[in-house]
């Protein structure tokens, strides 16, 4: 769903609750409910339609994506249940077969277990995740809460909605897709992991709603400024050049049809699609205070996440929620 129908829709849903520490009102990457002073479970739930062709590899983007809320959140995933749509009229069992078999691997490289799931038949395939994890209940990492000063770091390049509109519209040779594919299987485990050893303040995963509508909720509504510096963020370049030809997801016209009245995008000579574009499986959005912010930095690059950098930083509040130069 697009933000604003989004937005209107969960609004008039009451979850309150004493436990349910987080629910759904900062559009959270998942919730939290409180079992004792020392333990909280985690909760998050996602599903994606095909972005590759191999259904291995399917499996294995759509749990990476799933999972990616609980780490978000700081947290660490136990188990995961399956959810499916499949067209079982156009594909046989097997297709199935290997889809679970690349979802049950990224799970198992997560340290969690497979617990069940549901299936049923749809004319679009669909695969995702139900997702449990635990959390220490005064450990949470919210995605609203960053403090003026603090300096964004950025672990996955952007541009990912348009590359997989690309690699269906056949646009992308097999080494470019290899590359993309491996971007959005990886884990967004160990960024979360080193960060919890940092002064961080704020953290959110950039899915659908893109780098804006995500820097948005972490600007709690405009509360506070987030500014990016254009030519910090790290975008492929074959993202650059299908963007230019118009190869680009209706989610991420979506997202800038929401968010430009609340952007002040001052980049000159650049195509502002890039900032909107609607991610799959992307990177972790981290506020760090300014003292561990390079620090931070190198250790997520050494452990694998080559396009970590630092992209901007959280302002006093101004006209303008977001500010891209």
């Amino acid at each position: 769903m697009a933000p604003e129908e989004l937005d209107r829709t969960i609004g008039k849903l009451d979850c309150s609750n004493e436990n349910l520490i987080v629910g759904i009102e900062g559009s959270e990457d998942a919730t939290v409910y409180k079992i004792d002073e020392h333990r909280a479970i985690v909760q998050t739930v996602d599903l994606i339609t095909p972005v590759v062709d191999d259904p291995y590899l399917y499996g294995q983007v759509a749990a990476a994506n799933s999972l990616s809320d609980i780490y978000a959140m700081g947290g660490d995933v136990a188990t995961a249940m399956n959810i499916v749509g499949f067209d079982a009229c156009n594909q046989p069992p097997e297709v199935l077969g290997e889809i679970l078999a690349g979802g049950e691997s990224k799970i198992a490289e997560a340290g969690g277990v497979i617990a069940g799931g549901h299936t049923i038949e749809t004319p679009e395939m669909i695969y995702g995740l139900s997702v449990t994890g635990f959390i220490h209940p005064d450990k949470i990492y919210r995605n609203n809460t960053p403090r003026e000063g603090d300096l964004l770091i950025l672990t996955k390049p952007l541009g990912m909605g348009i590359l997989t509109t690309a690699i269906k519209s056949d646009m992308l040779d097999i080494s470019d897709i290899e590359q993309v594919v491996g971007i959005l299987a990886q884990l967004n485990k160990r960024a979360s992991e080193v960060m919890r050893e940092y002064d961080v303040s704020a953290c959110t995963d950039v899915t659908g709603f893109g780098l804006a509508g995500h820097a948005y909720e972490m600007s709690n509504g405009g509360e506070h400024t987030i500014l990016f510096e254009y030519d910090k963020l790290p975008i492929l370049p074959e993202a650059i050049e299908n963007a230019s030809i118009g190869i680009i997801p209706a989610g991420s016209y979506n997202n800038q049809a929401f968010l430009q009245f609340k952007t002040s995008f001052e980049a000159k000579g650049v195509d502002d699609i890039l900032f909107y574009d609607a991610q799959t499986s992307g990177g972790l959005l981290i506020a760090v205070a300014p003292k561990d912010d390079k620090e931070l930095r190198d250790r997520l690059i050494d452990e694998g996440y080559e396009f970590a950098s630092i992209v901007g930083e959280v302002l006093p509040k101004k006209e303008k929620a977001l500010i891209v130069r």
